[in-house]
């Protein structure tokens, strides 16, 4: 018989919930899901070793575990902090969490731009949810913000250091997928800057999912680039017979034109599959994918404003011949075209 698998009981915000040993405050918090996960602007579970970096995802831990019961001394970055058996932790119930938050929000806040009406990002951007729900009114800093020129990683992808809250993410992307990294962070304090040795370029097949794990504006797609607001866009679920990568994306669509590709991400934002940049910049034509459904989106973004409810097939094909014959065995699973 099987040994049994040993499981710890932990409870965050009164809920209680069962993991494995070695699961951290923050993954036991997304198997509860709903309010009481802590957000994350540097975490994500597909890079190995990110997180600790932004300090959003503080917590207060009130009872170490059933064997020391005494809480910890100072709240605690729950992406790093692996659980104990007993545990109690407060995340949105601890007054000193939500304050501490709305703290780590403003420092996040004291250099970034206030560019959310031409930045790609917007309507896609952690930041902006988070400077909606803990951010303050005003900010206490004085000083001149720093600023840095837009430097151009090759034909593809853009940099704006303005917006970059160094989470790193697009560090550990390019160490742990293109196999060879020719960008990190120069320089110390204030001076810290993602940047690449003399403005090299990024070209690494891979390297584009850099944009996807960015939680700013601060690597954006020159493809996409101030062509069009996210939430005048259609996502669809798409795939194809790619020999790189899993194929599986999300086709963004303007009418019949795909504007951009991206990688399918899950509930948090986080990447399911890393996508090829053969499929990420030079497959936009509907005939390039088999076309599934209408990507899943929150009812409470901005996006669900113009999203597709139904499938059979969307708008995207209905008046195109060209279209319908690239598509014909998949139309030949929806109802007939009106």
């Amino acid at each position: 018989m099987a040994d049994e698998v040993v499981k710890f009981k932990v409870t965050i915000d009164g809920i209680p919930v069962e993991v494995e040993p070695g699961t951290t405050i923050l993954n036991a918090a997304r198997k509860i899901g709903g309010d009481i996960v802590p957000p994350a602007m540097c975490y994500y579970s597909k890079l190995e070793g990110s997180g600790g970096k932004c300090r959003t995802c503080l917590v207060k831990v009130t009872k170490g575990s059933d064997k020391d019961p005494r809480p910890m001394p100072k709240l605690v970055a729950s992406c790093r902090t692996t659980v104990m058996d007993g545990m109690e932790v407060q995340n949105i119930t601890s007054p000193e969490v939500v304050e501490a938050r709305k703290g780590v929000v403003e420092i996040l806040l004291i250099n970034h731009p206030l560019d959310c009406p031409i930045c790609d990002q917007a309507g896609e951007c952690k930041l902006q949810d988070l400077g909606y729900e803990h951010g303050a009114q005003n900010t206490r800093y004085e000083f001149e913000r720093r600023t840095f020129d837009p430097i151009s990683l090759g034909d593809k992808i853009q940099l704006h250091m303005n917006r970059c809250i160094l989470c790193y993410r697009c560090v550990y992307v390019a160490n742990q997928l293109t196999g060879e990294r020719e960008h990190g962070v120069l320089y110390r304090g204030d001076h810290s800057e993602i940047s690449t040795y003399i403005e090299k370029a990024l070209d690494k097949d891979f390297i584009g999912n850099v944009i996807d794990v960015c939680p700013v504006g601060a690597l954006t797609d020159k493809t996409f680039r101030f062509k069009n607001r996210v939430w005048f866009t259609k996502p669809v679920n798409a795939h194809r017979d790619c020999p790189t990568c899993s194929g599986k994306v999300t086709l963004w669509y303007k009418g019949e034109e795909v504007l951009r590709v991206t990688a399918r991400k899950d509930e948090y934002g986080e990447v399911e599959d890393f996508i090829c940049d053969t499929c990420r910049f030079e497959k936009k034509n509907t005939s390039d994918w088999v076309l599934e459904a209408p990507t899943q989106v929150d009812k409470e973004s901005v996006i669900g404003a113009n999203h597709y409810l139904q499938f059979n097939p969307p708008s995207v094909i209905k008046e195109n011949k060209k279209l319908q014959a690239a598509n014909a065995e998949q139309l030949q699973r929806t109802e007939p075209l009106k």
